[in-house]
């Protein structure tokens, strides 16, 4: 019989698992084609706009070609952050 009682690993010590790359892709001002995503995320941190879809897994994507803008709503919405692609204006 042992002496002594084992030792367990407590909780996810020795066990290293790679991040799973979420956060902003685009940032404001950079040029988007329809397609692109622009946020990974889990949970609405945030808010789908101006053409930008959010997907199943809660990954924002732009369904135009135009420039990412990112907006803090103000009032009664206060808090929501809401990314926007505006359409760009090519002749």
């Amino acid at each position: 019989m042992a002496h002594t009682k084992g030792q367990k690993l407590s909780g996810r010590q020795g066990v290293n698992v790679p991040g799973k790359r979420r956060g902003i892709k685009v940032f404001g001002g950079e040029n988007v084609v329809s397609g692109n995503i622009l946020v990974r995320q889990v949970g609405n941190k945030y808010h789908p706009g101006d053409n930008v879809e959010q997907g199943r897994d809660f990954t924002l994507f732009a369904t135009a070609d135009g420039v990412v803008k990112y907006r803090n709503m103000t009032g009664y919405k206060r808090g929501k952050k809401i990314v926007d692609v505006v359409k760009s204006e090519t002749k």
